[in-house]
C-alpha cells in the first residue's frame, strides 16, 4: 500500500511538471481529424499530447485509476465547450467521468489556441472517441466567453 501511495504521489509531481507547456503564437487552423495542423511550422496534436497530457492521462488515454480521469471512451468529452474551457482555465474539484468520481487539479495549459485545437482533435479521434475535429475558431470562441 505504501508503494501505491508513493507511486501516486510521484505521478502527481511528474504530471504537474509535465503540464506546464510553453506558450506559442496562434496560427491559422488547418487541422484534420488526426490532430495534425498544417502551417509554416506544423502543429501535431499527438506530439502536444505527449508533451502536456501524457503524464496524467497516459499514452493509452486511460488515465491513472482514482487519480487522473480517462480520456479514452470518456463521457466527459460530450460537452466540447467544457473540455476546451478546462484545457484553457484548468479545473479543481470533484468531477465524474464514466461513472467514477475524481477529485483533483488540472492546471491551465499554457498553449496556443492552435495547439489546443490540435491536441483536442487528437483526443477526439483516439482511443474509441469520435468527436471530430476541433477548430481554432471553437477554441477562440470558448476563450472569449470564459474571460
Amino acid at each position: 500500500m505504501r508503494k501505491i501511495y508513493l507511486v501516486t504521489a510521484l505521478a502527481g509531481f511528474v504530471a504537474l511538471a509535465a503540464c506546464s507547456g510553453g506558450k506559442t503564437e496562434d496560427k491559422k487552423d488547418t487541422s484534420d481529424n488526426t490532430g495534425s495542423v498544417s502551417s509554416a511550422s506544423s502543429v501535431n496534436g499527438e506530439e502536444i499530447y505527449k508533451k502536456t497530457c501524457l503524464a496524467c492521462h497516459q499514452a493509452n488515454g486511460e488515465g491513472i485509476a482514482n487519480t487522473f480521469p480517462p480520456l479514452a471512451k470518456s463521457d466527459f468529452l460530450v460537452n466540447r465547450d467544457q473540455v476546451i474551457e478546462q484545457v484553457i482555465k484548468g479545473k479543481s474539484g470533484e468531477m465524474t467521468v464514466n461513472g467514477v468520481k475524481y477529485n483533483g487539479t488540472m492546471p491551465p495549459q499554457a498553449i496556443s489556441d492552435e495547439e489546443i485545437a490540435a491536441v483536442l482533435t487528437y483526443v477526439y479521434s483516439s482511443w474509441g472517441n469520435s468527436g471530430g475535429p476541433v477548430s481554432v475558431d471553437e477554441v477562440k470562441a470558448v476563450r472569449n466567453k470564459a474571460q
